[in-house]
Parts: C-alpha cells; sequence; structure tokens
C-alpha cells in the first residue's frame, strides 16, 4: 500500500540542516562583529549620541516592563526590569533573538529549578544545586539551543537560591511571567525606536 506522507530525514538532511544553522549563527556574528567596529569607529560625538539612544532605550524598556509586573501584581517585579535591561540591544533584529533565548533558557531554569527545589536542592544543599545548573547547560546544549544554557542556568539560580514564600512552584511560574514582561517591554521599545529612526531618516532623505 502506498504511503503518504514526509520522508524520513537522512543523515545527509540533518547535517545540512545543522550546517544552514551554524552559517547562519556565524553570519549573525559577524554581523554583530561588524556593528561593533562600526560603532567604535564612530566619532566621540556620535558614540555618545548612540549610547544615549541605547541608554534611553533600555530605560524606557525597563520602566515599562517594571510599571506592568506591578500593575499584574507579580511577585518582586524588578526581575521584569532586569530582564528587560539584559536584553536590550542595538538594533531590534539583536533584541529579537536575545529575548528569544532569554525565554527558551528561562522555561529551561524554571523547569531544573522547580525539580531540583522538589528534591531538595538549594542555598543549604550545594551539590543538588551546582547538579541542577549544570543539568540545565547540558540539556540546552542536547537541543541545540545552547546560547539559552547561560540564562537558563541563571534561572535556576535565582529559583533554588532567591528566598521566597509559597509554593515550589510559585518561583518558577513568576520568573517566567517576569521574563515575558520583560522581552515583550524590550521588542516593543526597540521596535519603537527603529521606527522613529527609519522616519527620521526617511525624512531626511526626502528633503
Amino acid at each position: 500500500m502506498l504511503r503518504i506522507g514526509n520522508p524520513p530525514m537522512t543523515d545527509d538532511h540533518t547535517k545540512t540542516m545543522n550546517d544552514t544553522r551554524q552559517t547562519r549563527h556565524e553570519a549573525r556574528t559577524r554581523a554583530a562583529d561588524l556593528l561593533v567596529g562600526l560603532v567604535k569607529s564612530l566619532p566621540f560625538r556620535e558614540r555618545v549620541v548612540e549610547g544615549c539612544l541605547v541608554a534611553l532605550q533600555a530605560v524606557c524598556g525597563a520602566c515599562l516592563a517594571y510599571g506592568a509586573s506591578i500593575a499584574l501584581h507579580t511577585q518582586q517585579p524588578f526581575w521584569a526590569a532586569i530582564t528587560a535591561i539584559a536584553v536590550t540591544q542595538h538594533t531590534y533584529a539583536d533584541t529579537r533573538n536575545l529575548s528569544r533565548d532569554q525565554f527558551i533558557g528561562a522555561m529551561a531554569g524554571g523547569l531544573f529549578g522547580f525539580v531540583g527545589a522538589s528534591l531538595g536542592a538549594g542555598a543549604h544543599e550545594l551539590l543538588g544545586y551546582a547538579t541542577t545548573v549544570a543539568a540545565v547547560i547540558v540539556a540546552c546544549w542536547c537541543v541545540n539551543v545552547g546560547s539559552a544554557a547561560r540564562l537558563g542556568a541563571i534561572t535556576a539560580t535565582i529559583v533554588l537560591l532567591v528566598p521566597m514564600q509559597g509554593p515550589l512552584w510559585d518561583v518558577p511560574l513568576f520568573r517566567l511571567i517576569q521574563v515575558v514582561i520583560g522581552t515583550l517591554s524590550t521588542l516593543f521599545v526597540s521596535w519603537l525606536f527603529g521606527w522613529g529612526q527609519r522616519r527620521i531618516t526617511q525624512m531626511r532623505s526626502s528633503q
């Protein structure tokens, strides 16, 4: 009988997909290095302007995230502001990529942190804490999201070592909510700044 469906993935196809991901990663790295080099080569006055724009973007994102977190009555809303600052980048594309890593890291770190806390890992059980953090990093690399490993380890550390009251699941849940609030706030602010810069460029070119 004829079977209709997608053919099984071959080793060559898997290798091609991995090569494509590696090529994209290298391209993003080269673009980021080029951007950093360009910014460093700018005159001092223009570097000040760029620094002020990035600072304003980070402040706006942090304030928006903090205000939204307070309005939603989440615990420790300062984590949303910290997340917003952490994912703020010079361009919207870089901010989007780092936001994705932050979300994946928060998911993995929250899950492993919850399991570790359930098993007794924490400030008074450093071997369990170290094992949980190592497990998060290894798991992220195993599923090919190594860029989120560091952020996952940070989230697991917060879940296990920051004192909190209430059920165990409160910490990872509210941490994930705060990451979502922080990343969405920063993405919105980054998009708004990019749109404003494009409009200003268009107005100058039309004059």
